[in-house]
């Protein structure tokens, strides 16, 4: 028989959406975190953007408001990204009195930065790039303050548990040990799908579990087909790809192909800081003739200082951006779709919440604005956390199951199986993509799910998101936002403001 923890509230992912969440519940209620290896392994550790807020002199929540709905694509829901550009600088201003060590101006304000299709300067770091490791730092450490948050590394969330309709906690392994984890209130905050892809910017972590999960669970899912591809990801042969910031391009760098011609010029107006889906596109295409370059010389002597993570990336590989070209490649970056929330975060099966990019709030639509995320996963959470307080206990608890953990009979195989998934997905449901492309993937993706071997629950679980993607792709008969069809380039009027739900 399967062990038995009970607590108040359980919240599933350490990124900021769910260290932020713990830490504001625990302020009124026990709290229990499961991750699936340390508190410091999620994709927010390795933001470098930033996270954009409205805290600048001529700078509003209405301006942040229009680019915010610009970016996505009549996709976007008003009122979610209303609430997020509203409440955001409080936010951050909030993180910022917790410890968190923003770089300001000499006034003592923040120095804001600017990336792609942001009207003005609004984008809020840390150290230059190294944003999500200290916003990261911050929480772990409010977390780790917190006498009524307990936390399990290295634990595998299996399923949720569903009892007359209503989420009651969750099946999981802990350090191997089947264990029910029985809660008035489970939040999904499991990160994102980089991982689904063969170059992906996203941890090694990142493998679409949570997506799977609600969907067995019956949850809606929303708008699968939108992902993004991080344009400028280092050319490496290493999973994850290293990523060459955003906040390159805004302080200057440009984009070179194989010829050694500037090319963005004559794609958009705004060159290299035109949205994430027009860049990844634009030097997808010029790959075909060899390698695409990012000339950041210009930022010169300031590199250390600007740019420090990226410039020890770099220069552990042998390239000095002051003086040379960097490789760059598009690479799967974020998931703008996922498990459906209303404002509060609460999805489609009562007392389960979800924040974070395992969710869809509504505020990206077909194609994130940068730097939303991070603040996305403050405002929601924060909002899930006080929306929670007002959760009643449980009438009664499930009656224990009787189950164990799934031991896996062949390591090699289900190795095997996630590169091919990789391989399928990044050929057919990647940058572009294809009605035949589309069918075929789905096609393979069955084969290698049936050929899975017993017990490899993390595969599993990643062929039944990228099914859901592939699936979404081929159904979204346009192009819009963060997917691209070939075989329907543009955008139609019939799809403007319709979703696709599961």
């Amino acid at each position: 028989m399967p062990e038995r923890i009970r607590t108040r509230f359980l919240v599933v992912g350490s990124g900021v959406a769910g260290l932020h969440t713990a830490w504001r519940a625990s302020e009124h209620a026990d709290v229990l975190v499961t991750t699936k290896r340390t508190l410091f392994d999620s994709a927010t550790a390795y933001a470098q953007g930033g996270i954009a807020a409205a805290l600048g002199a001529g700078d509003s929540p209405e301006l942040h408001r229009r680019d915010t709905l610009a970016a996505g694509a009549a996709l976007a829901d008003s009122e979610a990204v209303t609430v997020l550009v509203t409440e955001g600088p409080a936010r951050v201003k909030e993180l910022h009195t917790a410890g968190a060590d923003f770089d300001l101006a000499p006034s003592g304000d923040f120095k804001l930065g600017r990336e792609a299709a942001h009207s003005t300067n609004r984008i809020v770091h840390a150290h230059g790039d190294q944003t999500g490791a200290e916003v990261a730092r911050t929480l772990i450490a409010k977390v780790q303050e917190s006498e009524r948050v307990s936390v399990l590394e290295r634990t595998r969330v299996l399923d949720l548990i569903i009892d007359d309709g209503r989420c009651v906690g969750a099946r999981a392994s802990v350090a191997g040990r089947a264990t029910e984890i029985i809660a008035d209130a489970t939040v999904l905050a499991t990160g994102g799908i980089g991982q689904l892809y063969r170059y992906t910017t996203n941890p090694v972590v990142a493998t679409g579990d949570g997506f799977a999960i609600a969907h067995r669970a019956d949850a809606t899912l929303s708008d699968m087909e939108f992902v993004q591809f991080h344009p400028t990801a280092l050319d490496t042969p290493e999973n994850p790809l290293q990523l060459i910031s955003e906040a390159v391009r805004g302080e200057g760098a440009t984009l070179l192909n194989a010829a050694g011609e500037r090319f963005m010029t004559k794609r958009h107006k705004l060159a290299e800081l035109a949205p994430r889906d027009v860049v990844a596109r634009a030097i997808f295409a010029e790959q075909k003739r060899g390698t695409v370059f990012l000339d950041a010389r210009k930022i010169g002597k300031a590199w250390p200082t600007r740019f420090p993570g990226i410039f020890a990336i770099c220069e552990a590989r042998g390239i000095d951006p002051r003086k040379q070209l960097i490789p760059v490649t598009p690479a799967a970056h974020y998931m703008m779709g996922g498990v459906v929330t209303d404002l509060a975060g609460r999805s489609s099966v009562p007392r389960l919440y979800a924040c974070g990019e395992v969710a869809r709030t509504g505020v990206h639509g077909a194609n994130r604005l940068a730097s939303n995320s991070l603040l996305e996963g403050l405002v929601f959470a924060e909002r899930v956390a006080r929306d929670m307080q007002e959760m009643k206990p449980l009438p009664n608890e499930p009656a224990r199951g009787n189950w164990r953990v799934p031991v896996l009979s062949d390591r090699g195989a289900a190795q095997v199986a996630a590169d091919q998934i990789r391989a399928v997905m990044w050929q057919y449901a990647g940058i572009s993509r294809t009605a035949r492309g589309l069918r075929s993937c789905i096609a393979r993706l069955d084969q290698i799910e049936d050929r899975l071997p017993e017990g490899a629950t993390e595969e599993r679980n990643m062929v039944q998101t990228a099914r859901l993607i592939a699936e979404a792709a081929l159904l979204r008969k346009e192009s819009r936002g963060g997917h691209y069809r070939s075989d329907f380039p543009r955008a139609r009027s019939a799809w403007r403001g319709r979703h696709i739900e599961w």
